[in-house]
């Protein structure tokens, strides 16, 4: 290789180093554009409202928790759970 070459690739080299970093200021966001506004959620609580729940949870209704007999024999052998 001769002096002369190893002179044009360093020429080469910088010119393509000012031209890249010239070209990706204008193609790339820069800091000052990246600023974006985000909504803000509520607070969570670990309180639960049961006002709205009690219309549901009462004892009139029916409780799934007991035993349903259906139909109902002198054995007893229909009893459902």
């Amino acid at each position: 290789m001769k002096s002369k070459d190893l002179i044009t690739i360093i020429i080469i080299g910088i010119v393509s180093a000012v031209f890249s970093v010239v070209l990706s200021s204008k193609l790339f966001v820069t800091p000052e554009s990246r600023h974006q506004t985000v909504e803000i959620v509520p607070v969570i609580s670990s309180n639960f409202n049961q006002t709205d729940v009690q219309k549901y949870l009462n004892n009139k209704y029916i409780d799934p928790t007991v035993k349903i007999e259906i139909g109902t024999t002198p054995g007893g052998s229909n009893n459902l759970y």
